[in-house]
Formats: structure tokens, C-alpha cells, sequence
């Protein structure tokens, strides 16, 4: 069946409103439109796209050259969000900070949300002026947008074309949009929600997976902190445990410079560092600012969430995870998102702790068997036997008999206290030798495939193991997890193939170890975050390596080498 044609559905629509009573012929001749943005505003799910349509689509029907939506904060204080139609990049950056509607028009509206109509912003004794590179303004229609009967919002038109003033028709027009706006914003955030929750419940699953693989623990402690920070949007992430002389040592970092902040301690004159060990999250507006934050750490950020690690009533460490300087916010629903992650990685550790000790008592058991059959059977057995040939030598009569046999019985007393020596060593505590690269990259492959939902492929060349030093295998274990990550955020692939080669010799030379992370997705987009791939390459260069990205055959490659 033929689709319809949209110009014969809108003239149907403008022949049906036609006949509708009470409605005067200019507003009757914009229903068909104002039909037209209401499908438009609800055709999408993703929050901050929704909003952006909804102020295009606001400003083509009302004929307004700039529109806008603040959304209101938590407090009902002031804005968190202002989103803009009509406004040049170039010119927003010479404005730079956006309003945060604690003064002037914008906060007067929060204030007392009603329509707004005004010929000439500038006169109303609320204006507050404009910053310098403003673009002029003087027409102003606001309405609120409400969201299940709350304010979540105001929407903003400035700048009728032609000059003229918003008339009662755009007001009315408008406020039927924002109702409509109103209802797509709800279902969106909705959709946002249940999309974080999602995000946050792989992260939580990618950090059971990997602390209950068997790694060593400084290694379990970096992919919290890793997924902490991506998870909530942050800065840093950083984990700390109880130091020795009291405070939270920082044991863990995943930021773009980790080095700078591991080994500090918060020490416990801290009111944070009390309220953390009491088992309490805190929540710091502008840690730069806050009094209660001690250290020169804090002066480089914004927005933070503490969040006390913590499972039975034990408090193992905190967990932090805090956003730069201007940064927004964290919302409610991110705090009680991270406070549950925290609570599952706290579990998760001290499952991990449990499953070691069970391990360890596994080894110790087994070793102590060994020692024991080593002592009453090995050595009593050569005992004896000593014993045996002691009393042939002393029968023998033939000199080289009585010497030969001599010798072998002081050997058979040199190998009984070897023996005796092992016994003792197998009954001292085993120092734990690291994770070979090979298992951990294995252990990335294996954590990846949970939100990736597939696992990828991989292939091993040349003796990685032996080969691969411990600063330049932790450096390729962290790239392969930012690969990795940026390949289920962005690639939207169905096939990954992961290959460490350690037989490459680089252009100069010098022998190299090579990490290929290859997927089938879409490629990076025109304009995309490419801040993972910046931290690869800083990755490799600290190590006298490079980092590439190859595209093309529908997909990306990834390709970090760093010599041996």
C-alpha cells in the first residue's frame, strides 16, 4: 500500500479544523501546525535531544528567531540545565557561563511560574540586563512546562520575526505545547532512568565478575574505581581504604593524571573521613570551596559524591567520585545509583576476601599435607635406609666397599635436611605472585562480554607472559579496558577481536608489545567525545609508545604498542 502523502493528510486536517466552532480563522489556520509540532516534540526518548526539539519546535510555531529551556534544580532554586535554540556557538562561547536563574527574569519565573508576555524585556523592572556579546532581545513569551503536575521547567521565546509582538495566539498556541513538552519530557525521563539503572547494574555486574576472578586485589580496587568514574559521569575515580596510622589512604585512581594523587592520605581530623568510616555518604556541592575538604586534591574539582564501601556493617573503605570545576550537579537519582553500586562493590569485595582466604586455607592445607607425608614417610624411609647400609659398611670387609657405602650414607644425611628445609618452607606463608598479562587480559575479555553481550574473540602472540614487563602490562591491561568501553558505548558492534602481539619490532627497531582491539561497529563519529582515545595515547607515550585509530570496512580498530 501507498503511503500517504503529508500534504494531503495536512489539508485533511486543516478541511477538519476548519469546521470546528469557537475558533477564530487565524488560530484555526495553525492547528494543522501546532498538530505538526506535537508529533515532532514526542517522536524521540533521549532526554537532552528532546529537549533541544522541543525549543526548535517551539520557535518555528510561535515565529520566534531564539528559544530556550531552563530546567529548574532539585531545590527549586535555580536552573541546572539551559538548553538553546537559535544562538551561534561562537556567540555562546563569547558569552560563556549560561544563567543559572538565581536572579533577574529567569529567576522570577522560577519563583512565580505563569505565562509571561512582554513587548520589551529590557523595561520590565525584573530584567536583570544582559552579559556582554548578548544578541538583542526585546519580544519575551514564557510558559512553564510541568512535568506530572511539577515544574520541571520554563520554556522561553525572544525575537518575534518581523518586530512584532507575541500575540494571544502564540500564547495559546505555546501553552499547548508546553503541555504536550510536558508529557514528552516525563516519558523521557523515564527512558533515561531506566537506561542509568541499567548502566549502573552492568557496572555493578562487570565489578563482581572482576573481583571474583581471582585477580590480585590492587587490580580489583582499579576496575571500581574505573567503572565508578564512568559510570557517573566523573572526573575521577578514586577508591580508599583505612590507613595504617589512621585516615583513608587513596589505593586506586582512574583519572587522566592517577600518578599525582596515589599514596595521599585524608588524614582523620577530616569530618569527611569520620563521617565515611561511621558509615555515612557525603555529598560536596564545589569541593574547591567546601571548608570540610583538607587537602590540595579537592582544589581541582567540583561536584562529589563519598560513598562509604560498606556490607554487613563492616566499612571497608569509600569510594569517590568527583566532577571538575562548573561541572553540574549529581542528581538524586545518581546519588542513590552510586550508593547501590557502592554496597554491591563493598559485597563484592568482601566475597573477593572471603574467596581468597578459602584459597589461601586450600593452599595452606595442601601444603601442610605435603609436609607432613614429607616427614613420616620420606625421611623416616631414608632414615632407615641410612640405617641399613651403616650396618653393611660396618660387615664389609673390602676397604672401597666401606668407603663407597660411607659417602652415599652422608649424602642420604645432606638429603634429609634438605628435605627438613622444605618441610619448614612449605610451612611459611607464600608470597602472592602476580596475575600473568595473559590471565588479565583474559579477565578484561570475560568482564567486557557482561554488558557487551557477547564475548570477544582473542589471540595471543609470542611469549606474552615472560616477555611483557609489570608497568608495561598494567599500561595494556588499562588500554584494553578503555578500548573495550568505548566499544559498547559508542560502537554499537556484534564483533570484537582482541589481539596481543608481543613479537613486533617498531620502525626504530626496538622490540614491542602491540594491543589490537578491532569491532564491526559504526566507526567514531563526526564531532564525538574522543577523550578515551586521548587517554590511550597519553598511555603509550608515557612508555615511549603510540596509539592509532584505523576506520573503515564499517568499523574501528584500535592499535597501542609500547616497546618491552
Amino acid at each position: 500500500m501507498a503511503e500517504p502523502d503529508p500534504k494531503d493528510s495536512l489539508d485533511a486536517a486543516t478541511r477538519a479544523t476548519r469546521s470546528l466552532k469557537g475558533l477564530s480563522t487565524e488560530l484555526t489556520a495553525r492547528v494543522p501546525q501546532l498538530l505538526e509540532a506535537m508529533r515532532s516534540v514526542g517522536a524521540g526518548l533521549e532526554l537532552h535531544s528532546t529537549l533541544d526539539r522541543i525549543c526548535e519546535t517551539a520557535a518555528e510555531l510561535a515565529h520566534a528567531r531564539y528559544a530556550a529551556i531552563g530546567v529548574v534544580d532539585e531545590l527549586g532554586e535555580g536552573l541546572s540545565d539551559f538548553v538553546t535554540y537559535g544562538v551561534p556557538q561562537d556567540v555562546a562561547e563569547e558569552i560563556g557561563r549560561r544563567p543559572d536563574g538565581h536572579r533577574g527574569l529567569l529567576g522570577a519565573l522560577i519563583h512565580d511560574p505563569g505565562p509571561v508576555r512582554l513587548a520589551d524585556l529590557s523595561t520590565d523592572p525584573r530584567s536583570a540586563g544582559f552579559p556582554p556579546g548578548h544578541p538583542r532581545m526585546r519580544s519575551f513569551l514564557g510558559v512553564p512546562i510541568r512535568v506530572q503536575g511539577e515544574i520541571f521547567g520554563n520554556l522561553y521565546l525572544t525575537e518575534k520575526h518581523g518586530g512584532a509582538e507575541f500575540s494571544d495566539y502564540d500564547l495559546h498556541m505555546v501553552r499547548v505545547l508546553a503541555t504536550e513538552a510536558g508529557i514528552a519530557i516525563g516519558n523521557a525521563r523515564l527512558y533515561e532512568a531506566a537506561r542509568q539503572r541499567e548502566h549502573w547494574i552492568d557496572g555493578s555486574v562487570a565489578v563482581t565478575t572482576a573481583l571474583l576472578s581471582g585477580g590480585d586485589a590492587d587490580e580489583a580496587l582499579s576496575v571500581v574505581a574505573e567503572q565508578a568514574r564512568r559510570l557517573a559521569d566523573a572526573a575521577a575515580g578514586i577508591v580508599l581504604l583505612p590507613a595504617e596510622g589512621g585516615g583513608l589512604e587513596i589505593v586506586a585512581v582512574s583519572s587522566d593524571d592517577p600518578s599525582s594523587s596515589l599514596g595521599v592520605i585524608i588524614p582523620g581530623r577530616s569530618a569527611v573521613v569520620g563521617k565515611l568510616l561511621a558509615g555515612e555518604a557525603v555529598f560536596i556541592d564545589d569541593s574547591a570551596s567546601d571548608s570540610r575538604m583538607v587537602t590540595r586534591l579537592a582544589e581541582g574539582f567540583g561536584p562529589s559524591m563519598l560513598l562509604p564501601l560498606q556490607s554487613g556493617g563492616r566499612v571497608l573503605g569509600a569510594l569517590a567520585t568527583p566532577r571538575s570545576r562548573g561541572a553540574r550537579p549529581f542528581t538524586e537519582a545518581e546519588r542513590t545509583l552510586a550508593a547501590q553500586f557502592a554496597s554491591q562493590a563493598a559485597l563484592a569485595l568482601m566475597m573477593a576476601e572471603a574467596q581468597r582466604d578459602r584459597e589461601r586455607l586450600a593452599v595452606y592445607e595442601d601444603r601442610d599435607r605435603i609436609a607432613r607425608d614429607l616427614h613420616d614417610l620420606v625421611i623416616q624411609r631414608l632414615f632407615a635406609t641410612g640405617m641399613m647400609l651403616e650396618s653393611a659398611q660396618r660387615r664389609s670387609v673390602v676397604p672401597e666397599v666401606r668407603t663407597g657405602v660411607g659417602r652415599a650414607v652422608d649424602e642420604l644425611d645432606v638429603t634429609i635436611q634438605e628435605i627438613r628445609t622444605a618441610i619448614f618452607a612449605l610451612q611459611q606463608e607464600p608470597a602472592e605472585a602476580p596475575s600473568g598479562l595473559r590471565t588479565r587480559v583474559l579477565r578484561e575479555i570475560n568482564m567486557a562480554a557482561v554488558p557487551l553481550g557477547f564475548k570477544p574473540s582473542h589471540r595471543f602472540l609470542g611469549p606474552v607472559d615472560s616477555l611483557v614487563g609489570e608497568l608495561t602490562g598494567k599500561n595494556l591491561v588499562a588500554a584494553l579496558r578503555e578500548a573495550l568501553s568505548n566499544a559498547f558505548r559508542h560502537a554499537e558492534a556484534s564483533l570484537i577481536d582482541v589481539v596481543v602481539d608481543a613479537t613486533v619490532v617498531l620502525p626504530d627497531g626496538r622490540a614491542a608489545v602491540r594491543l589490537s582491539v578491532a569491532d564491526d561497529g559504526v566507526g567514531i563519529p563526526e564531532g564525538g567525545r574522543r577523550s578515551g582515545l586521548r587517554n590511550l595515547a597519553r598511555r603509550a607515550e608515557s612508555l615511549g609508545g603510540a596509539s592509532r585509530i584505523g576506520e573503515g570496512g564499517g568499523g574501528t580498530t584500535v592499535v597501542w604498542e609500547a616497546p618491552l
